[in-house]
């Protein structure tokens, strides 16, 4: 019979060639029990020629490695059960490379079932390959012990995955696992789990059964909790959760026994258990700690995060971005983009015809660059995605979360898009997450630019044509305009925008009960040209007048022009109808609208008044400062009525006095806060103008900073009483001449004014070099002569200097986990006590060591201490100096 292999290599082509190669390839590809194929091109076609002419010694081989980027793989595959006494095995792609330079999976989505029979193996590697389901044949491989299959398509594990009770180490990162069966909980003797750069979102509970396991990594997940049952794992060293959507932790992870190194960097965490926040092997940089609640727009000072999910294709496949800048790869199958802050995307297949890198990033909105309307409210930050232009073959579908404006009524939520020269709104549809209850905007683009949602009123729009037409409001349904025959010769697009104005608003900006006014209305047209015949429009009277009780002399109709500056009473230039509820009049040009009811003459200057006021919020300033370190200020201005909750929010971790009197800004209105009498700030901060913070007010959208302050005052002898000061910044362009002719001069610029107290420095550590707060240590001279000493008394400066970040200068200095764990429970009621007792600890430790001086100024840079690092730096050059005066003195 002919040999089945040889069969299987004619019909490949291989024939002479392979066979040529044959010999060869018996000293130096196979080496004892080992075959190292992976590195060839043609490694499973030297495999099938070292099967058939030396199959005695192939079948003896333990450890194996073949690309699976390999195009004779699938013939390959048939012959690996053959190897009884295979003990590892390696199919991994990613030995290609595309015309892009991106490693290219192999081809295998499958495995013979006989390979279960390998009862010998216990190294499985499958990885950068294609597999969506995990072979079954694998949970028949009873003895295998490491499996990985990262950089696959997984997008689930199957239920008895538990039955690989030999199991001690697994990688599944960079698949697309949404979820994990609960007998995970059954690999006894697992210590190794790496399923980083998934798609979690839940743990079940089953993971706390993992005893032995010593390092978990699941960063790079949507995981936005994590259940308290991961406590029960007492052997783990490491758990990684970096990159995920969580917003909270258990206080118990802190009390893991042998925990080194727990990361919780680039998450949502607004607050953390003190048990997690003080240990010193926890890693929170990236998290918005100290902020009051969730907010949809992404925070700039998350674009320090790491990208994290991976960059797939084909119409299921997602990625994941946690960060507020960055890019991804769109191909012509179309995918789905998900960004932390909320953001969606959907590129279906054939948008793209060929591979095209996408770059977004979410930007603060400038008021000099984003241009509100009139009585538009901000409910984003700017989405900008990149390359501008370029246009989709299918329309793009964006969804982007917005604050939701639950005090705006007879609104509607736009996304907003800027050509370049100017913006426009896009078609938008507004819905709500089930889960989260979130509200998002939903457009539809063929072009990238930039992008943002604003709350706008409610605008119906129609095509005027030569045969005229009728439009409504759907505000106020009694407000309709009436476009009769021949009012065109051209199709003209109009929009139509109403305001309601209440009594109660009216009689309060006037103080005069006897004002009131109709709905606000606006029109528009996309021509400059006036209409050929007069325009017909339909408005309610003022609220408790009617054609009845009408007192003519007392009704006015006001013209305004499209920035409300100025409002003529046009009464007597037109022919006012009245029916028993409505008045009707006929215009040939467009603008603002107002009826208003009054016994005052001048109404041009009253209702100029009104509206300016319509524009503004009334808002507070807060000034709080955290309780556990006073030198911490949180600034926010708030629109009045979320004072009391925001103040709620804060309450237990800041302290401060009562909110500022009430202010009255702009949507988009920009102000500084000053801090004086004493105190200061980084003046390099990019925020900081001429020493003072910058802010841009946006009614629905954060105005809050939390800044670190100092006082050049001397605060070991008394405290410092200073305060924090708010001005306004440049006149806005669009507010009205008389606000801002009210806002000239240096002292009309001032909103408000809120102390602020550093408190006394208390005696931490004495002068004397006596015991020190129980302290007692022996004198030290750390350095030499000719490069310095730094002294017992140096060191007591340095730690005055030294704050809530002793862990981390310790951690730097050398000190292991174990002892600065040990120092801050022995302290643990003195935070004094525990910067003595680490620097004094390091101190004596290295004593002798000749560089320690400069190992102290490294690790307070490492630390972000470069205060501290210059101060020793300053007394190391004044030792010197004394050092060259004294060899001087002496002659030598």
């Amino acid at each position: 019979p002919v040999d089945k292999t040889q069969k299987m290599a004619e019909l490949l082509g291989l024939g002479d060639e392979c066979r040529e190669g044959a010999t060869a390839l018996a000293g130096s590809c196979l080496a004892d029990n080992r075959l190292n194929l992976d590195v060839y091109p043609d490694g499973c076609c030297r495999f099938l020629q070292l099967f058939k002419g030396r199959r005695g010694e192939v079948v003896q081989v333990e450890f194996l490695r073949l690309s699976s980027n390999d195009r004779v793989l699938g013939t390959t595959l048939g012959i690996l059960p053959h190897l009884k006494h295979l003990k590892s095995l390696v199919l991994k792609g990613g030995h290609a490379r595309d015309e892009f330079g991106l490693c290219q999976h192999g081809s295998l989505t499958s495995l013979p079932s006989d390979i279960g029979n390998l009862r010998c193996l216990t190294h499985l590697d499958l990885s950068f390959n294609s597999l969506s389901t995990l072979p079954s044949c694998i949970l028949h491989l009873t003895s295998l012990r490491v499996l990985l299959v990262s950089h696959n398509s997984l997008v689930a594990l199957p239920e008895d995955f538990g039955s690989l009770s030999n199991l001690t180490f697994f990688s599944a990162m960079k698949n697309q696992l949404k979820d994990l069966p609960q007998s995970i909980g059954e690999l006894a003797v697992l210590q190794d789990l790496d399923l980083s750069e998934n798609a979690l979102e839940f743990l079940p509970e089953e993971v706390g059964n993992l005893h032995n396991c010593t390092e978990l990594d699941l960063s790079g997940n949507r995981l936005s909790s994590i259940p308290d049952s991961l406590a029960n794992l007492k052997s783990l060293r490491r758990l990684h959760l970096h990159s995920n959507l969580l917003v909270t932790v258990p206080a118990s992870l802190a009390s893991l026994p042998n925990l080194s190194r727990l990361d919780l960097q680039n998450n949502c965490l607004r607050a953390v258990p003190p048990e997690i926040q003080t240990s010193p092997f926890v890693h929170l940089r990236g998290n918005p700690l100290g902020e009051t609640e969730p907010s949809p727009q992404a925070d700039e000072s998350s674009a320090r995060g790491l990208r994290r999910l991976f960059l797939g294709s084909g119409e299921g496949s997602v990625i994941y971005s946690c960060i507020s800048s960055g890019s991804f790869t769109v191909t012509s199958e179309g995918c789905k983009v998900v960004l932390a802050c909320g953001i969606h995307f959907y590129f279906p297949p054939g948008a793209a015809s060929d591979p095209l890198r996408i770059y977004f990033r979410t930007l603060a909105p400038d008021p000099q660059w984003v241009k509100l309307r009139h009585h538009d409210v901000l409910l984003s930050g700017v989405l900008e995605l990149q390359p501008h232009g370029v246009k989709f073959q299918q329309e793009v579908q964006i969804w982007m979360p917005y604050a939701s404006p639950q005090t705006l009524h007879q609104r509607e939520v736009v996304v907003r898009t800027f050509s370049g020269q100017s913006w426009s709104d896009l078609r938008t549809r507004v819905e709500q997450k089930r889960k989260s209850k979130k509200h998002v905007a939903h457009c539809s683009v063929l072009h990238f630019s930039w992008f943002l949602v604003v709350s706008r009123l409610v605008q119906n729009e129609c095509k005027v044509p030569t045969e005229g037409t009728l439009l409504f409001s759907s505000v106020d349904p009694n407000i309709k305009v009436t476009f009769p025959p021949g009012v065109t010769e051209e199709t003209r697009s109009v929009k139509l925008q109403v305001l309601p104005v209440s009594a109660e608003e009216i009689e309060g900006i006037t103080a005069n009960a006897e004002c009131r006014a109709s709905p606000l209305l606006c029109l528009s047209q996309d021509s400059l040209v006036d209409f050929l015949r007069p325009v017909r429009i339909q408005l309610p009277l003022p609220p408790g007048v009617t054609g009845l009780n009408l007192d003519r002399s007392r009704l006015h109709l006001l013209h305004g022009d499209l920035e409300g500056q100025t409002w003529d009473d046009i009464t007597s230039q037109v022919v006012l109808e009245f029916t028993h509820l409505y008045a009707v009049f006929e215009v040939t040009h467009f603008s603002w609208y107002w009826l208003w009811y009054t016994t005052k003459t001048y109404i041009g200057g009253i209702a100029k008044k009104v509206y300016e006021r319509l524009r503004m919020y009334q808002v507070n300033f807060i000034a709080l400062q955290r309780k556990k370190d006073p030198e911490q200020v949180l600034l926010q201005c708030v629109p009045k009525h979320k004072v009391d909750p925001v103040l709620k929010k804060l309450q237990d971790r800041y302290r401060g006095p009562e909110p500022s009197d009430i202010v009255e800004m702009f949507e988009g209105e920009q102000f500084f806060a000053a801090f004086e009498r004493g105190i200061s700030i980084d003046m390099d901060r990019p925020d900081c103008v001429d020493g003072r913070l910058s802010f841009i007010f946006y009614s629905h959208l954060k105005n809050m900073k939390e800044i670190y302050v100092t006082s050049p005052v001397d605060r070991k002898g008394q405290a410092v009483k200073g305060q924090v000061s708010f001005y306004r910044g440049a006149v806005p362009e669009s507010i009205p001449e008389d606000a801002s002719r009210r806002r000239k001069g240096p002292d009309s610029l001032w909103l408000a004014t809120l102390p602020i107290k550093l408190p006394r420095l208390k005696p931490r550590w004495g002068e004397n070099p006596g015991p020190l707060n129980g302290f007692s240590f022996p004198p030290l001279n750390l350095g030499n002569a000719e490069t310095g000493y730094l002294t017992q008394a140096n060191l007591l400066s340095i730690a005055r200097r030294v704050g809530a970040d002793w862990q981390t200068i310790g951690l730097n200095l050398g000190l292991t986990y174990q002892q600065i764990e040990r120092i801050g429970y022995n302290n643990r009621e003195d935070l004094d006590k525990q910067i003595l007792d680490m620097l004094f600890s390091w101190a004596q430790q290295n004593s002798e060591d000749p560089d320690c001086v400069s190992k102290l100024i490294t690790a307070m840079k490492e630390s972000g201490r470069q205060d501290i690092a210059d101060e020793v730096e300053t007394i190391i050059e004044l030792g010197r100096q004394k050092y060259r005066d004294s060899i001087r003195r002496v002659g030598l």
